[in-house]
Formats: structure tokens, C-alpha cells, sequence
């Protein structure tokens, strides 16, 4: 499984995480997160469309992506900077992130069946214009 690494497209246009086609799932430890790459390979996800981030690491990579002044001075029509804010929180906190390529085709409600019995804390689809909320 590869480590997560914030790529081209996984920001808006103002430079908040937004990584579209992707679900971004948090978990209270490194084990839970790669027991559910691991569920989610067992059910036909490619190894390819799964990457881990620890908490450190994630909190780094999408903080670096955020301009914090920008987010006190312009007003959001959305709500992409307070999850991104959230997801820093939650890294900060010691979360784990695993993160998921999920293909148009790819439910919501099927992924977290698969990880039904694991302790996801927060989770969020990312979808054209849209953030879904999965959990939290």
C-alpha cells in the first residue's frame, strides 16, 4: 500500500484539500487503517487506489495546501475549509487517514459496510462540488 502524497487535482482553486473522486476515512490507529486497505482490497479495491497517511504526515501535506490567512479573510461559499480544518484536527489529535480512490461506480454505503465493525472517527466523500459525509 502506498503512503499518501498530496497530488495535482487534490486541491481547489484556492488551494484548500479537495481531493476530488476520493473518500477520505480517519481512524485512532495505524492498525485500523491498514486493517481497512486491507478489507477494502479483500472486496476488489486496487492496491493503487488505496493510500494510508499517518498523522503527522497528513496533517503536514494538507496544511501546507491551505493558506490559514486566506480562510479569515474570504469568505467560503462552501465547506471545504472547515473539513479540510477538521481533518488537520484530527491528524493533529494522532488520527490516521486512509484514503481511498473511489470510481463513480464505487457506492458509499458498499465501503462502509466492508468497514462496518472498524472504528472510522470521520469520513467524507469528495465529489465534484460536493462533500459527502459518510461519518462524523
Amino acid at each position: 500500500m502506498k503512503q499518501f502524497s498530496l497530488a495535482a487535482g487534490m486541491t481547489n482553486m484556492r488551494g484548500v484539500f479537495y481531493p476530488t473522486g476520493h473518500m477520505v476515512l480517519m481512524f485512532p490507529t495505524a492498525e485500523d487503517a491498514r486493517r481497512a486497505a486491507q478489507l477494502l482490497r479483500a472486496d476488489g479495491v486496487a492496491e493503487d487506489d488505496l493510500c494510508v497517511a499517518a498523522p503527522e504526515e497528513f496533517e503536514r501535506q494538507i496544511t501546507g495546501a491551505t493558506d490559514e490567512e486566506d480562510d479569515v479573510l474570504l469568505p467560503s461559499v462552501g465547506t471545504e475549509a472547515d473539513t479540510a480544518r477538521r481533518f488537520r484536527l484530527l491528524a493533529h489529535a494522532g488520527q490516521h487517514a486512509l484514503i481511498v480512490h473511489a470510481r463513480s461506480g464505487t457506492p458509499s454505503g458498499h465501503v462502509l459496510e466492508v468497514l462496518r465493525d472498524l472504528p472510522i472517527t470521520y469520513g467524507q466523500r469528495y465529489r465534484h462540488l460536493v462533500i459527502e459525509d459518510l461519518v462524523g
